[in-house]
């Protein structure tokens, strides 16, 4: 089949200076409804739960819980030859601009210790869809646009449909036997492991599927994964499908990529950081403005970072200058600004934002860059 970009609706970039408002989507409520064809939110403070209708123009609405989604109405008919009508799904990552609170994606393969992640779904009958989980993999730390590799697990289909391309031979992964499938879309190009028969619920490695994939593609180690999602590609009908469960979680420490060659700069990629954060702060009534500096403290560059942290309970962001942050409160991921990106050996960068506070102020106890924990200046 042909899948077309699954696009979302671009979140502005912010300011290199001055202060910018933010405008991401808050968290979702239980039983909270979205029609709108791009439409997202966030769940659990980790996750992003998005519509996706790409492929049609009539209606789909997903109700969103508080671990995952159920299809509500899904009108489109999509030709069993072709593409689906959409991909409403729950992700964990960056995707489309849409980065979920708090991730450390995009991180390189080479330095991840485990990627693990839990889904249950749930299955109705009488519809013609793909139950997907979807792994995304590309040679740049990009957060925006289509990634180079896609990877798709088929935990179930129903109907006359098949994976992209021809199936290539099997894979045993995660003590299962999967049918392989490789081809393109015309945009990226796609790894599909399709089950013999459906699985509702699995607690897995997906590292095990990035490291059969780099068997068969030219992913290395110095290629980033991007996200991890899952959903349903529908065809016809699909409402009472649901994701009834997700959860993700990748760690750093791993193996990092080989040292680059003479004749390219050094670099330290995500996952094997060497930092130091000073984090000052200017607080007044129940407003504040922090700036926080980060360190290189290791041997070679930074290029391309991602600063995780967590604000203390009552504090809100309400503007930022100088990165890209995902998240209002709780969880929050600063990503370098375009002229920010790389950070020398012995070098710093600072950026700053400014929010609110109710009770006792308080600093975050911890950070981490790019999935590795920096020490406090």
């Amino acid at each position: 089949m042909i899948r077309p970009l699954r696009s979302l609706l671009a979140i502005g970039l912010l300011a290199v200076s001055g202060i910018t408002a933010l405008t991401l989507a808050g968290p979702a409520e239980a039983d909270t409804q979205i029609c709108e064809q791009y439409g997202t939110t966030t769940i659990g403070g980790r996750y992003v739960v998005m519509n996706n209708r790409w492929g049609t123009s009539a209606q789909q609405c997903i109700n969103v819980t508080g671990t995952g989604f159920s299809i509500t109405s899904q009108q489109g008919t999509g030709n069993t030859s072709g593409a689906p009508v959409s991909y409403p799904a729950v992700y964990f990552g960056c995707h489309y601009t849409r980065c979920s609170p708090g991730t450390n994606l995009p991180i390189q393969v080479g330095s991840i210790s485990s990627a693990t992640s839990n889904v249950s779904f749930q299955y109705v009958s009488g519809a013609t869809y793909d139950a997907a989980y979807d792994i995304w993999l590309d040679p740049s730390p990009r957060t925006d646009g289509v990634n180079a590799q896609e990877i798709m697990i088929w935990f179930n289909r129903q109907g006359s449909i098949q994976p992209i391309g021809s199936p290539v031979g099997n894979a045993t992964i995660g003590g299962r036997t999967w049918q392989v499938w490789q081809g393109s879309n015309g945009a990226n190009a796609v790894v599909s492991y399709l089950a013999p028969s459906a699985i509702s619920s699995w607690n897995f490695s997906v590292l095990d599927f990035i490291n059969d994939t780099k068997t068969r593609t030219s992913v290395t180690n110095s290629w980033y994964l991007t996200s991890v999602q899952a959903g349903f590609e529908p065809w016809i009908g699909g409402a009472g499908l649901a994701v009834t469960d997700f959860s993700a979680t990748v760690n750093g420490g791993g193996t990092s990529s080989p040292s680059p060659s003479p004749s390219t700069s050094p670099s330290t990629p995500p996952g094997s950081a060497s930092c130091r954060v000073t984090y000052a702060t200017n607080v007044w009534n129940t407003g504040y403005t922090a700036t926080v500096t980060v360190a290189n403290t290791g041997g070679s560059a930074i290029n391309g970072w991602a600063l995780a942290f967590t604000l203390p309970s009552g504090q809100s962001i309400t503007g930022s200058w100088n990165a890209a942050l995902s998240g209002t409160s709780g969880a929050i991921t600063a990503r370098n600004a375009a002229h920010n990106g790389s950070i020398p050996a012995s070098g710093s960068t600072s950026f700053g934002f400014q929010g609110t506070y109710s009770g006792t102020f308080a600093s975050p106890s911890s950070f981490a860059l790019n999935g590795t924990a920096c020490t406090r200046a």
